[in-house]
């Protein structure tokens, strides 16, 4: 199969693209897509077929369920049944982060195939801020299931080349819309109520809207306990191996010495490339993430993209990450570079 890649013009009407998109996933097809995040693997997100070729052509497992993408808030009421007592929560968030880079885990319709959720009773939704997504969402009709558009357990594509490297040849169409504007996946929550009844949200997954944010919304509930031995994720992006590189990876203090093992080439991902570990001599490459300046929207929209070049960087053995401040943002950068250090099963 040969990947049709089609350029979204950003001064101009892009319909006509989103309605051939549309088409492709109507005839039970896969699109890539781009968001604010990242670029998502796209499918009729009611069709359980073409939802089974997501999981296929990812080689994703399927007891990691996927995000619906919706057109707009109004087709929440396609894919969620929103409980009374949490209606005004889900509308506040609504209205403080749709579209945006945030998504919202609530009980899912009868009419969703439980292979999206893999058998879970919830179901992800999202509205992106990138018109692309919701072009094409509207243009279908109703939510598309979209997953990162790469292979399971590698590193998010945050253009439309790397989606390439990852999926093509797997699938018959792209929309390049650019260079994703947040880097990071969504942040996702689920709407809950305290044991006083009070609505609150659980964090299943740090992202671009920070706690910080999402306190100033409603209460946070601590994680949930979960029994030992239980590894079924209950939202997306939840598994302890993620977003990794093909080479090892390892984080370290950016404040003390790192020793490297006779024989091996290292480089180093270092948060503003000014750090005693990036003044150590020895490294094969040093990629600033936010160079100089130490702005963490700025890391965090080009870690993947620098997580990428190092792995396809041949002078590079072993990738070392320095370790990131863990406020804000720093939060979600340092989940996600955990899961790409962790050892895969």
């Amino acid at each position: 199969m040969e990947t049709r890649v089609s350029e979204l013009d950003p001064l101009e009407d892009n319909r006509a693209l989103y309605r051939e998109a549309a088409e492709v996933l109507a005839g039970g097809g896969l699109v890539a897509i781009p968001t604010e995040t990242v670029y998502g693997l796209g499918g009729d997100a009611f069709n359980a077929e073409a939802v089974a070729q997501i999981f296929a052509v990812k080689e994703r497992p399927s007891f990691d369920p996927l995000i619906c993408h919706l057109s707009g808030a109004n087709q929440l009421r396609d894919i969620a049944v929103v409980p009374a007592e949490l209606q005004g929560l889900v509308d506040r968030l609504a209205e403080e982060f749709w579209p945006g880079p945030l998504t919202m885990v609530l009980p899912k319709a009868p009419c969703v195939p439980d292979i999206v959720t893999s058998g879970l009773p919830t179901v992800a939704c999202r509205v992106t801020a990138h018109e692309a997504m919701r072009g094409v969402a509207r243009a279908l009709g109703h939510p598309i299931a979209a997953p990162s558009a790469n292979r399971f357990g590698h590193i998010s594509p945050t253009c439309a080349g790397a989606v390439l490297k990852e999926l093509g040849g797997r699938i018959p169409l792209l929309l390049d819309g650019g260079a994703c504007s947040e880097g990071l996946e969504s942040t996702i929550v689920q709407p809950l109520t305290d044991e006083k009844g009070r609505p609150a949200v659980r964090v299943l997954r740090d992202g671009p809207v920070t706690r910080e944010k999402l306190r100033r919304i409603c209460r946070i509930l601590k994680p949930e306990r979960r029994s030992e031995g239980d590894a079924r994720p209950t939202a997306p992006g939840q598994l302890t191996s993620h977003y990794a590189p093909g080479k090892p990876l390892v984080l370290h203090d950016p404040k003390t010495p790192f020793e490297p093992r006779e024989g091996v080439s290292y480089g180093l991902i270092s948060y503003q490339g000014d750090s005693l570990l990036a003044a150590q001599e020895g490294w094969a490459e040093v990629m600033p993430l936010s160079p100089g300046s130490g702005r963490l929207a700025e890391a965090a929209v080009r870690l993947f993209a620098v997580m990428r070049a190092m792995d396809e960087n041949p002078a590079v053995q072993v990738i070392v990450a320095e370790t990131l401040p863990e406020t804000g943002l720093g939060v979600a950068m340092m989940d996600r570079l955990r899961r790409a250090a962790a050892e895969k099963a």
